[in-house]
């Protein structure tokens, strides 16, 4: 057990800006000698299949928050019995959610590890961020990391696109979050890297979950692209070069989109050139179902274009 049960804090969307969560209880005597540096992060929405093994993952911080979306499921149940805190804010966008948590959520330590619940963190990451927090500087305010992105038991390496860096371990106060879906993050301070993984597991709750919920995200990249600049700028070429793996990600990521035929280069890069060939049935199903995604994404952008020219779909 994780410190004590509290109660659900509920914050309207509406009020969310306003309202302010419940500060954590006390320490015990056995938890104050304990030295902790990081408060951890979860966001969830009907993550019964997850919840639990992230929450272990994570046993040794005595601040562990989940900031629910409305699960209708045993999810704030069995957060709640492991010992969390638990929040609801109805949903909006990703980017408002995880502000919400670093800025009004009352924290128990100066950092916070942003998680989503079907990803674990193994015990050498967490060794690692305990080291690096406690020996970092003032001007030293949010750390990436790598993820392992896992299929039918297999690390889809080459299929998923490793190395992707996420930036996930904030110094509170000094860090915020941008872009509704994917979101980027912002610090007014430096940025570390740490060389241990995330594991994650994103079919957990199976195929039809994944399919269900990347079609909702392929609807917002659509129509973020369309309202977006940067869907008619062209490509900054400098920075697919950049030593920043950030950088250079958002400049690829910019460029891919001008191509013709994208689908069928995201496929070829991740099965053919990243070799995801070699990941056998895992890695032919990822690399046709992120095809998949970004086909819905190309469809949806030239229907909404469509239709905001008065056109049939």
């Amino acid at each position: 057990m994780i410190g004590a049960v509290h109660h659900i804090v509920t914050v309207p969307l509406e009020s969310a800006g306003e309202a302010l969560p419940k500060q954590p209880a006390p320490l015990s005597p056995a938890r104050r000698m304990c030295p902790m540096t990081v408060s951890i992060l979860i966001l969830t929405l009907d993550e019964e299949v997850n919840i639990e093994a992230c929450i272990a993952s994570v046993s040794w911080s005595d601040d562990i928050v989940v900031l629910d979306s409305g699960s209708v499921d045993q999810t704030r149940a069995l957060a709640e019995k492991a010992g969390a805190r638990v929040f609801m804010r109805a949903f909006d966008n990703y980017a408002a959610q995880r502000n919400y948590g670093l800025n009004k959520i009352e924290w128990r330590h100066p950092w916070v590890l942003m998680l989503d619940a079907d990803e674990i963190v193994p015990a050498d990451l967490s060794r690692e961020m305990i080291e690096r927090v406690s020996d970092a500087s003032s001007d030293t305010c949010l750390y990436r990391m790598r993820r392992k992105d896992f299929l039918f038991g297999t690390w889809i390496r080459g299929s998923g696109g490793y190395p992707t860096w996420f930036p996930r371990l904030a110094r509170v106060g000094r860090t915020w979050v941008e872009r509704e879906i994917n979101e980027e993050y912002k610090t007014d301070g430096e940025i570390g890297e740490l060389r241990a993984h995330l594991h994650h597991y994103p079919f957990n709750k199976g195929l039809s979950a994944w399919i269900a919920k990347h079609n909702r995200y392929s609807t917002m990249e659509a129509e973020l692209l369309v309202r977006s600049a940067c869907f008619t700028a062209p490509a900054p070429m400098r920075d697919v070069f950049s030593a920043d793996p950030l950088r250079r990600r958002r400049a690829l990521k910019a460029l891919v989109h001008k191509m013709p035929m994208r689908p069928l280069v995201v496929f070829c890069a991740g099965y053919v050139l990243k070799r995801g060939f070699l990941e056998g049935r895992a890695g032919l199903a990822f690399s046709l179902l992120r095809s998949w995604y970004e086909f819905m994404i190309d469809v949806k952008v030239t229907e909404l274009r469509r239709r905001a020219g008065k056109q049939p779909v």
